[in-house]
This record gives C-alpha cells, sequence and structure tokens, in this order.
C-alpha cells in the first residue's frame, strides 16, 4: 500500500484524455445518429415515424449502464470480438444519439408552421425544405440544450469503468485500490469532472440567456 501523492494524481488526470476522446466520439456519433432519429421523427412516413419512435423510447426507457452491459457481454455471444473502447463508445453513441435526437426532433417542431407552409408553398421538397428552412433555424434553438446534454455525455462516460475501460472514473478506482484513500482520491475524481464541465454549465447557460433576451427585442 502507498499514499497517494503526485504520480497517482497525475495517472488520474491523464486518464482524463480518454474521458475527453470517449466523450467526443460519443457526441459526434450520437449526433449523426440523432440527426437522422430527428429527421425521421419529423418526416412524412408513418414507417420512419415508428422506427425512430420506437429505438428512442427502448435507448431513454432503458439505464446507460445496463446499455453497456449488453453491448460489452451480448457481442461475445454473437460471435464478435469486442473491446472495452468499442463496446463503451458504441453503448455511448446510441444513448446519445437517442437523447439528442428527441431533443432536436422538438427543435425542429418548434419551428412556426408558417415557415412550413411557406415552404410548401414555393413547392420545395422534403428535403430542401429541412435543409434551407427549417433545419437552420432549429439549428439555433438547439444550440443550447445540446451543450447542455453535452455535460451529461461527459458524465456518463463514467460508468464505462464497469466494463474495464480506463477512463478518470475508473483510474480512480486503480489509484484508490492502491492506496486505500477513497476521500482524496475520488475528490480529486470530481475536481476533474467539474473542471471539465462547469465551462460546458456556464456556456450553455449562457446561449440560454442570449436566445431568451433576442425572442423579447
Amino acid at each position: 500500500m502507498r499514499t497517494f501523492g503526485f504520480p497517482e494524481f497525475l495517472f488520474i488526470l491523464e486518464a482524463a484524455k480518454w474521458t475527453l476522446a470517449l466523450s467526443a466520439i460519443a457526441f459526434v456519433g450520437g449526433a449523426i445518429l440523432g440527426l437522422a432519429l430527428a429527421l425521421m421523427r419529423t418526416s412524412e412516413s408513418a414507417w420512419a415515424r415508428g422506427i425512430s419512435t420506437t429505438f428512442i423510447q427502448i435507448f431513454q426507457g432503458t439505464p446507460l449502464l445496463l446499455q453497456l452491459f449488453l453491448v460489452f457481454f451480448g457481442a461475445p455471444v454473437l460471435g464478435l470480438d469486442i473491446n472495452p473502447w468499442i463496446a463503451a463508445g458504441v453503448a455511448l453513441i446510441l444513448n446519445s444519439g437517442a437523447f439528442l435526437g428527441e431533443i432536436w426532433r422538438g427543435c425542429i417542431q418548434a419551428i412556426p408552421r408558417g415557415q412550413w407552409e411557406a415552404a410548401q408553398a414555393l413547392n420545395l421538397r422534403y428535403f430542401d425544405r429541412m435543409r434551407d428552412v427549417v433545419l437552420p433555424q432549429a439549428f439555433k434553438i438547439a444550440l443550447a440544450p445540446t451543450v447542455g446534454y453535452l455535460v451529461q455525455i461527459i458524465k456518463g462516460t463514467s460508468l464505462a469503468a464497469i466494463i474495464g475501460f480506463v477512463e478518470v472514473t475508473r483510474a480512480g478506482q486503480i489509484v484508490n485500490n492502491a492506496t486505500f484513500q477513497p476521500l482524496i482520491v475520488f475528490s480529486v475524481v470530481a475536481a476533474i469532472y467539474f473542471v471539465i464541465c462547469w465551462p460546458l454549465s456556464l456556456l450553455a447557460a449562457s446561449m440560454e440567456r442570449k436566445r431568451a433576451r433576442a425572442l423579447a427585442r
């Protein structure tokens, strides 16, 4: 057993790069999936709305931890060789996609009906209506809640420690097992998460205030 010191702190701090890398993968992959789901949820096709709604309800209605277990332990049953990196990335992309899809669906539907009707009056196809009229306006509405949800993605990566992915939380567990100083170790872990997430929370709040002032004018 050793005492918590600078080398242990550095080990936990270095693991933050894997937290950020996994968060980036989850956000980018989830954004692509979420946009597809949002467009399906607001499409004119009943089957597209049904598929996207079912997907979102499943992944919003089950815990992220369970989704990690299903991907990590379920893949070998199907004959797929999967490591914690891939399992964590896939589970977080699917989970983030479901939540971002629902956030963006609400932003798309928040666009006044007059804008939709004007685009239809111009005889624009669905793709053109979304690309040129609806999505540019929905993007402004979605920016603040999207940044806010990014904070949830970063904190959600801590669950990847359960399947052996070495990010900040898992690094803290390893150090704690060697030092038996959980108060110090996990206070450092919490501080690292706070330093990462707090600026994003401030950014999201600032965006909300700016939008509120713009609407009040």
